[in-house]
């Protein structure tokens, strides 16, 4: 079983853009030293707490100061982007890091209604044309390009990895289709996750590349010393995840206007987007891990460290892969 990381580049309260790349440049380090197999970078627009927003130049800027874990974009979100420009950007990072290099499609816009179209300028049916645009995409980093007389440079004959990311039955149903791997958004969205992992391996069409199917399935972690300590650790994180949820429509949130929230029945509905999450100590991580990947039908965990603070987030990491071997 691979075990791999999710960064989100968090901002945290008073810190700048550049002090939160520089932790993560910290987290992949550890991660790499620690001996985890690849950690992916997510698309984010309009979101002051995640700064990720262009995952090529993060992955680049991580990639020299590292030198063995894969790195990737989980993912980009392709119908922002020509397919042309995506494998020029991706193409150029593996000739930098040959064979460090993912690629992670997903269809969603990533941000906002209004930052979509007022501010990236793309139209939101542009996403009905997903489908085509991965299988484009695919030509342009193969040798044979779409396009007579046109090749992505660099791209052209990388053949940089592809995963459709998905956290309902479309993705699914895509990945299987193109005999591509497939990677399940878990951590945050749990509700299809069985019946799309099971409809993904039971129709999967094996492609020359990928002859059998492989799913990713990402959850959270909170790993801590005691179990007093990690139960203190999920109330930090559920109150974090409620405040940021609800302060994206509207004024920020007073202590005790978040504590009215935090209990209420669209509290409850945030906080079960985190449904699956391991936590405890790393043997109670590591038996919930086990439990998951037979739930999730999974070959690699992608794993979401929910944690209070920086510090906490790498010692997390140290006891997850103790546990884990």
């Amino acid at each position: 079983m691979k075990l791999s990381l999710i960064d989100f580049c968090t901002r945290y309260p008073g810190e700048t853009v550049g002090e939160a790349m520089e932790r993560s440049v910290a987290f992949a380090q550890t991660a790499e030293a620690l001996g985890f197999h690849r950690i992916w970078y997510s698309e984010h627009h309009n979101m002051t707490s995640i700064v990720s927003s262009v995952p090529s130049v993060l992955i680049s800027h991580i990639g020299a100061r590292t030198s063995s874990i894969r790195l990737g974009a989980g993912g980009v979100m392709l119908p922002n982007h020509s397919p042309y420009v995506i494998a020029e950007q991706f193409g150029m990072l593996e000739e930098l890091y040959p064979g460090r290099i993912d690629l992670g499609l997903g269809r969603a816009p990533g941000t906002d209604q209004q930052t979509l179209g007022r501010a990236l300028r793309r139209d939101p049916r542009a996403a009905e044309n997903f489908p085509q645009d991965v299988q484009e995409l695919q030509a342009w980093l193969s040798t044979e390009s779409p396009l007579p007389g046109v090749v992505a440079t660099p791209g052209f004959g990388t053949n940089v990895p592809l995963y459709i990311l998905g956290s309902s039955m479309f993705g699914a149903s895509l990945a299987a289709q193109l005999g591509l791997p497939y990677s399940f958004a878990s951590h945050f969205a749990p509700q299809a996750l069985e019946q799309a992992t099971t409809y993904y391996r039971e129709n999967y069409q094996p492609s020359e590349r990928y002859p059998e199917p492989y799913c990713i399935a990402a959850v959270n972690v909170i790993a801590a010393d005691t179990a007093e300590e990690a139960n203190r650790q999920e109330e930090i994180v559920h109150r974090n995840r409620v405040r940021n949820f609800v302060g994206r429509r509207g004024t920020p949130l007073s202590d005790e206007q978040l504590d009215s929230v935090v209990h209420s029945y669209q509290g409850r509905q945030i906080i079960d987007m985190l449904r699956y999450t391991a936590k405890g100590t790393g043997d109670e991580v590591r038996e919930y891990l086990e439990w998951f990947a037979d739930h999730a039908k999974a070959d690699e965990l992608m794993i979401s460290l929910q944690s209070a603070t920086h510090d906490d987030t790498l010692h997390a990491m140290g006891i997850l892969a103790d546990a884990m071997g």
